[in-house]
C-alpha cells in the first residue's frame, strides 16, 4: 500500500502525466484509468492455480496467497472508504488466499471499481485508518493511492507466475507522476513499509520500468 498522505506534490483533481514523446496532458478523471489498471490484475490472476499460491513473489516474505490476500483485502477497504465506511478496521482484513482467490479477488476488484465510480463519490472525505486515523482524505487522493499500488501488484503477480506485463500507455502515463510523488525516505525501510527504497532509474528507462524502480521493486 502507498504511504498515503506522504506525496511530495499535492495530486488534486488534474493530474500532469508525461507520453513517450515527453508531451505534458491533463487527466482529469482517472477511474477509467484505475478501472483497466485493476481489470488488468484481475486477468493476471485468473492465470493462476491453487499450487501457483506456494510460489515466492517480489513481495518480501510473502507467497502468492499471502501477496492476493492483500490485494483482496485492500480492494475491500478502498471500497469502503469510497462509500464513507472505510474507518471500520473489518473492511481491511486480510486472510491467505484460499482455493476459490480468484472468484474472490475478482468480486472485490469489481466492488472497488464501482465504488469509485459510484456519482459523487470522488468529492467526499474518506477514512484510510491503514494510513492514519487522524486524518481524512479527498476520496480523488485515495483513488491515485490505489492505482499505483495496483500498477505495481500486477507486476508484481506477473513476475510471480512468469508472465508477460504490459499496462496500457495511458494507465502508465497516469501512474508515473504518482510514483515520482512519493517520497522516497525513512519510511521505506520500516517492517512491512509498501515500497522499498528507490533504485536508480536510467535515462532510457520505460514508464513501468521508471515506476518499478522508483518504488523499489527489481524489473
Amino acid at each position: 500500500m502507498a504511504a498515503a498522505g506522504r506525496f511530495r506534490q499535492p495530486l488534486d483533481g488534474s493530474y500532469a502525466a508525461v507520453d513517450r514523446n515527453h508531451v505534458h496532458t491533463t487527466i482529469k478523471d482517472l477511474r477509467p484509468i484505475h478501472a483497466e489498471a485493476v481489470r488488468a490484475t484481475v486477468d493476471l490472476v485468473a492465470r493462476a492455480t491453487v499450487e501457483d499460491l506456494r510460489r515466492s513473489t517480489p513481495c518480501a516474505g510473502w507467497d502468492l496467497a499471502t501477496l492476493l490476500g492483500h490485494m483482496t483485502a485492500q480492494h475491500r477497504g478502498f471500497a469502503a472508504a469510497a462509500r464513507g465506511n472505510g474507518w471500520d478496521l473489518s473492511h481491511w482484513a486480510a486472510a491467505p488466499a484460499g482455493a476459490d482467490f480468484d472468484a474472490r479477488y475478482a468480486e472485490a476488484a469489481a466492488d472497488v471499481v464501482a465504488a469509485f465510480a459510484a456519482p459523487g463519490a470522488l468529492d467526499r472525505p474518506v477514512h484510510l485508518p491503514e494510513f492514519t486515523a487522524d486524518r481524512t482524505f479527498p476520496c480523488h487522493l485515495a483513488l491515485t493511492f490505489h492505482l499505483v499500488d495496483y500498477v505495481v501488484h500486477g507486476w508484481d503477480v506477473a513476475r510471480t507466475l512468469d508472465l508477460p506485463y504490459h499496462p496500457g500507455p495511458a494507465v502508465l502515463a497516469a501512474t508515473v507522476p504518482i510514483a515520482r510523488a512519493v517520497p522516497d525516505d525513512a519510511a521505506r525501510l520500516a517492517p512491512g513499509a509498501a515500497f522499498a527504497p528507490a533504485l536508480p532509474v536510467p535515462p532510457s528507462a520505460d514508464p513501468l520500468t521508471e515506476i518499478l524502480l522508483l518504488l523499489g521493486r527489481r524489473p
